[in-house]
Order: C-alpha cells, then sequence, then structure tokens
C-alpha cells in the first residue's frame, strides 16, 4: 500500500512533473505515465484544498457562534 503524502509533497512532485513534460526531453511513454501521475497528484491536492476550506468555512465566527460562512474569494484587482 502506497504510505500517505502530504499536500506540500504532493505539490513539489506535481510540479517537477510539469518540468519534466514540458522539457520535451522524455519519451511518449515516459510522457503518458508523468501524465497519469500528475493527474492523480492534482486530484489529490484539489481533494486536499477542498476539505480545508470546506473546514474554514464551518470554523468561521459569527456573532460568537460559529456559523458557516462562505469562503469568496476577492475578485482581481480587489482586496478583502
Amino acid at each position: 500500500m502506497k504510505e500517505k503524502t502530504s499536500f506540500e509533497e504532493d505539490l513539489k512532485r506535481l510540479q517537477k512533473i510539469v518540468e519534466e513534460l514540458s522539457s520535451g526531453k522524455i519519451t511518449l511513454g515516459e510522457s503518458l505515465k508523468k501524465y497519469e501521475e500528475g493527474v492523480k497528484l492534482a486530484q489529490s491536492c484539489s481533494k486536499t484544498l477542498s476539505d480545508a476550506q470546506r473546514k474554514v468555512e464551518l470554523l468561521m465566527k459569527k456573532d460568537g457562534k460559529f456559523d458557516l460562512e462562505k469562503f469568496d474569494e476577492p475578485e482581481a484587482g480587489e482586496e478583502k
């Protein structure tokens, strides 16, 4: 069974894969394997971020009570 890696480790590995694929120095077969691994890592990172966002939303306090509040990103050029 594969050992669970951290978000940071997965993200670093994903960045390395992107660099390798962008270099054009690996074979088609290697590229396909790296791409498949990259997709799995991207899905894992996305799930981790979604889980973290849900936790933040659930833990935001409003009027002294815990209340579910949507975590919206500021629009381009706008600060929160």
